[in-house]
């Protein structure tokens, strides 16, 4: 790969910017400062640095997983938040794509790759890979409300808006304000459509689990690659 295109991808340098800090000495190959921005560099074997420090690119799929925290955006391009892809130190930042997006105000688990055919897999409801949802509801619903909702969750419930009720999922209670939903599919705002059904509001959503993947060891912001037996399970 030539050099300041290796430099772009590594950094959020354009290639004009790239240029320049070669230009300026400020890269070493191999330990020798190279000015040249067409020099081919080898992207694994190659000891690239940028004034001390180590730059690198993707040399295959990345699958991520992010414990989000409240107040960042699931987008590409930010618009009133800061995105998630903020939270992650990996080179090609763009070039990663989020599996079923989450709320400013939600946290929990995210996946993000780069790998297109592996991301739907994870969201298409045909595979029915399971997310555990945690909510507080605004309003205590009492035992008889709480027999009601789950039933109906059960069964499945038309949206409004929508053409064909959701899949039956099942949601279970903790106390009068706390319950745990699981879900086989990402309809949009599902979690808080379902509940707003029953004259209820969420006030926090957490995802606790996609699948077989959960959060464990990872506080929020934190974040980590998948290992390969997790990537397969889906």
């Amino acid at each position: 790969m030539r050099l300041d295109k290796f430099i772009s991808k590594a950094t959020e340098l354009s290639r004009k910017e790239s240029k320049k800090i070669l230009h300026a000495s400020e890269v070493t190959v191999n330990d020798e400062v190279v000015k040249d921005p067409g020099l081919h560099v080898d992207i694994i074997n190659d000891d690239v640095m940028w004034v001390g420090e180590p730059l690198s690119v993707a040399t295959g799929n990345r699958y991520i997983l992010l414990h989000k925290p409240e107040g960042f955006e699931c987008t590409l391009k930010p618009k009133e938040y800061p995105i998630v892809t903020e939270l992650i130190a990996v080179p090609e930042l763009d070039s990663l794509r989020i599996a079923g997006r989450l709320d400013v105000d939600t946290t929990g688990a995210l996946l993000l790759s780069d790998d297109g055919g592996w991301l739907h897999r994870v969201t298409s409801p045909k595979h029915e890979h399971a997310k555990v949802y945690e909510l507080t509801l605004a309003d205590p619903m009492d035992s008889a409300a709480q027999e009601k909702a789950i039933k109906k969750v059960a069964e499945g419930i038309l949206l409004e808006g929508d053409h064909e009720p959701t899949k039956p999922a099942t949601l279970e209670f903790i106390d009068e304000t706390h319950a745990r939903l699981i879900l086989e599919q990402g309809k949009y705002h599902q979690v808080k459509r379902m509940m707003g059904y029953f004259g209820n509001k969420v006030v926090e959503l957490h995802r606790a689990r996609i699948g077989h993947i959960t959060l464990e060891g990872l506080d929020k912001g934190d974040s980590r690659f998948l290992t390969p037996e997790e990537v397969e399970n889906f």
